[in-house]
């Protein structure tokens, strides 16, 4: 039984220093973020932080900001990830399928170039196309159809634009191996039996490919949330706070505003969005085995 023990032991020996570094370098700091989201710390004029309890995260549900903030994040998800992302994936992961091959390069490499950039260019890119004097505004003019200043008007919209031109490629490569994946066999049965177009989608490849679309909404959803950079070069979360999503705020209250506790808190609130939205697919695609 000893020896049992003991080569049970040894297998979590080479196991032991990643353990370690997983404990300090991750687990440490995010208990450390947990700490400070009680506590009203402040990166200036503060000796030192006192514990506030929840007060933080009542103040929180109690700003209207912050209220805006978590609409702006559900507008920005919904639209950019969950419909664009999603949908334009599959349509050209459809569409290249039935293409020539110099056409899914062409495809494949334009796409997956958008998404290989940095997001800081990505951004500046976008806010280019988006500018009043951009062109997006250049194409309009030309064609003598009506011109405004999108990034004012319609700025949640127009990062949203943008999350869908970088992410899309993800969606894609995703939707593109799973139809791959299905077997051949199956689709001319379906043919056979008289199930084409929008009927064969739903009774055959959608079945087939659930699991591919569960991941891929759920890991969609995620780096939507986090989404950070691309707003910020575009919008900075403005004008007002007409594109300001729960990273952005949580950015300006922790650090431009200095309210490290209150900024921790609102991040924590995200992390439990995520957890919730992930909580969701899983327990859907668990349903569907």
């Amino acid at each position: 039984m000893k020896s049992l023990q003991g080569t049970r032991s040894s297998r979590w020996l080479p196991l032991a220093p990643a353990t370690a570094l997983l404990l300090l370098f991750l687990a440490g700091p995010i208990a450390y973020c947990v700490y400070l989201a009680f506590t009203d710390m402040q990166l200036t004029g503060q000796a030192s932080a006192s514990f506030v309890g929840f007060a933080n995260f009542r103040r929180a549900f109690g700003d209207p900001d912050f209220r805006n903030a978590v609409a702006m994040t559900l507008i920005f998800t919904v639209v950019s990830s969950l419909v664009g992302q999603n949908s334009l994936g599959f349509a050209l992961a459809s569409l290249i399928r039935r293409a020539s091959k110099p056409v899914r390069t062409a495809v494949g490499t334009v796409v997956v170039a958008a998404w290989v950039l940095p997001e800081i260019v990505a951004a500046f890119l976008l806010y280019t196309f988006f500018n009043r004097r951009g062109t997006l505004n250049a194409l309009l003019a030309w064609l003598h159809l009506p011109t405004q200043n999108w990034l004012f008007t319609l700025p949640i919209l127009a990062v949203s634009f943008a999350n869908v031109w970088r992410g899309t490629a993800f969606s894609m490569l995703v939707y593109a191996a799973a139809l791959d994946g299905i077997p051949q066999d199956v689709t001319e049965a379906a043919e056979v039996d008289g199930a084409r177009g929008l009927r064969r989608f739903w009774h055959v490849t959608l079945p087939m490919i659930r699991r591919s679309v569960g991941t891929n909404l759920m890991l969609n959803t995620l780096q939507t949330l986090s989404v950070f950079g691309l707003i910020w070069a575009m919008t900075r979360g403005g004008p007002g706070n007409r594109s300001e999503t729960l990273p952005v705020f949580m950015y300006d209250q922790a650090f431009l505003k200095a309210l490290i506790g209150y900024g921790t808190a609102v991040a924590l609130l995200l992390l439990l969005v995520g957890a919730g939205f992930s909580a969701v697919y899983l327990r859907l695609m668990r349903d569907e085995v």
